[in-house]
């Protein structure tokens, strides 16, 4: 049985790049991959076929041998007895498509472009600013691509030339008596090509340190940890790479009034002695302005007023968290002798019902009265 096409088992034209084979595989593999066909044997052929057509046409020595001799380049003793072996590694496909996120590479064939590095950038921003969101203008050290080269590393109106070491292969094979070993082409470094010319302004590099202004968004909501991703803001890649991206990460200041827990916002409310014991309306501050507050009487020091919707939208829904006020009753300072007073009058007036005016303060002496006696006993 005659092989399909490569190119038409992947889907992709002739004269498509690396990016676009890949994406086709990615696609496909995802689709026919043993473990998501459920044991269908004719998917898992195809998906054998599938892994074949990608492990020659992403590799460009073997893509090159194929284009020229087609299937016979591989088969035993094709090209002259010099082929690539027995065909392609049916090994973990996934390993392949996610390889590049991980770090891993190609097997054979030219050295991929070294993408530029990933940066990150410190930003602190008060709470009011985290909650609303704001544009920000950052600027941020790096290095850019060469605007006299266009980023080639070559001088102006010349260009690389092909290695002559490995022909463009990025590779080498040493033979060690039966062995062939291939290695990094020493020539090139494994970029298949050399600049005999290099650009005065970045040195043969591509790439030259710059202080960068960027304008970035930051979403309502963020909170301290969260990391807003600028795609392709990083560090240029040498000799054209894509650059890397820039995370901005985010730090919100303490806040004099307001303590955060995730959407929710916590505040301290000092109530004066009279307001807490005869019930009353004060303001509290919240961060759209101040809104009134109805105290209960005989409010105590540590009771939460829950304002709903006062508190923060979650950046990644659309939930809003509740204002949360503690109450501080404050005691009267620096009194008159009038006041002063006024307060014995009041205590006296409160004669002998204390437990009923103060039940916390009965219950308290109780329990240490019963811990004292256990301890005796």
């Amino acid at each position: 049985m005659s092989k399909r096409d490569y190119y038409e088992v992947l889907g992709v034209s002739k004269d498509a790049g690396e990016r676009e084979i890949k994406k086709a595989y990615k696609r496909l593999a995802m689709k026919y991959h043993p473990d998501r066909t459920q044991g269908d044997k004719g998917k898992e052929e195809q998906f054998k076929e599938i892994k074949e057509a990608y492990e020659v046409l992403n590799d460009d020595q073997k893509r090159a041998a194929y284009d020229q001799y087609g299937h016979a380049a591989f088969e035993q003793g094709g090209m002259g007895g010099g082929g690539f072996g027995g065909g392609a590694d049916f090994g973990d496909a996934f390993g392949d498509i996610f390889g590049d996120i991980f770090g891993g590479g190609r097997r054979g064939g030219q050295s991929r472009q070294r993408r530029g590095s990933d940066l990150r950038y410190n930003l602190e921003m008060t709470l009011e600013d985290a909650v609303k969101g704001k544009s920000v203008e950052i600027k941020v050290p790096t290095y850019v691509s060469c605007e006299p080269c266009n980023g080639s590393g070559a001088k102006k109106g010349t260009s690389a030339k092909t290695c002559a070491t490995c022909h463009g292969h990025g590779q080498v094979q040493m033979r060690q008596g039966l062995f062939a070993v291939q290695q990094t082409c020493p020539s090139c470094s494994g970029k298949g090509k050399v600049i005999t010319d290099p650009c005065p302004s970045c040195r043969g590099q591509g790439r030259v340190e710059k202080t960068k202004t960027l304008n970035a968004k930051i979403p309502a909501g963020v909170d301290t940890g969260d990391r807003i991703r600028l795609s392709g803001e990083g560090e240029a890649g040498e000799h054209g790479a894509p650059a890397g991206d820039l995370y901005v990460q985010v730090h919100v200041k303490d806040h004099p009034i307001f303590v955060r827990d995730e959407n929710n916002l916590f505040c301290e409310v000092p109530i004066s002695f009279t307001t807490a014991a005869l019930g009353g309306e004060i303001e509290v501050p919240t961060l759209e302005g101040k809104v009134k507050l109805k105290v209960p009487k005989e409010t105590q020091t540590g009771k939460m007023f829950r304002l709903r919707g006062k508190g923060v939208k979650s950046v990644r829904s659309h939930v809003v968290g509740d204002l949360m006020c503690k109450a501080v009753i404050e005691t009267p300072v620096n009194l008159s002798g009038d006041q002063a007073d006024l307060l014995r009058q009041l205590e006296e007036k409160m004669g002998k019902n204390q437990t009923k005016h103060r039940p916390k303060e009965t219950g308290f002496f109780d329990s240490v009265k019963q811990f004292f006696d256990d301890l005796k006993s």
